[in-house]
């Protein structure tokens, strides 16, 4: 059993609650490896030799293999569902703005930007950030997602893969 820590977590929080609040913010920093880019394309049949074949990639103007926009962006539902279980994931924006390339650390952002109630559920827009350590926006966007409730739960800090 292997265990990848993955999670690391900042909140804008007032020091009463531990509620999502307009300004809160999330965070997750990963890195991702030539097995995370491989088990992408297994699962998603993404077969782009831009993300395998370091010569197809320079020639097309990148310094190495990529890893899939996709992939990044998927650290965005990931930070929503480890705050908030039964969260339902209703829309997302994006915008790719620089490459990331496998070993590059990425830090994934979400911050509440507006919430309203619906009935006894929460709907929060939410401003979503990808950035390299180096400080280079790698993907901005916008999401929505329908809550359960306010209440944040702390994030899972492993997770069990075999």
């Amino acid at each position: 059993m292997l265990i990848k820590r993955l999670f690391s977590s900042s909140h804008a929080l007032s020091s009463s609650s531990n509620l999502l609040k307009i300004g809160s913010v999330l965070k997750q920093a990963r890195t991702f490896t030539d097995d995370d880019v491989l088990g992408y394309s297994k699962l998603t049949h993404d077969a782009n030799p831009l993300h395998f074949d370091a010569e197809c990639a320079k020639n097309a103007g990148f310094s190495d293999c990529l890893v899939p926009g996709m992939l990044v962006a998927s650290l965005f539902p990931r930070i929503i569902a480890a705050h908030f279980p039964g969260a339902i994931y209703v829309s997302q924006t994006l915008h790719f703005k620089l490459p990331v390339y496998i070993g590059d650390e990425i830090i994934a952002e979400v911050q509440a930007v507006s919430i309203r109630q619906i009935k006894n559920k929460y709907i929060a827009k939410l401003s979503t950030k990808c950035i390299k350590c180096d400080g280079g926006l790698v993907i901005d966007g916008e999401a929505t997602a329908m809550l359960p409730s306010l209440a944040m739960e702390p994030p899972n800090l492993a997770v069990t893969s075999t």
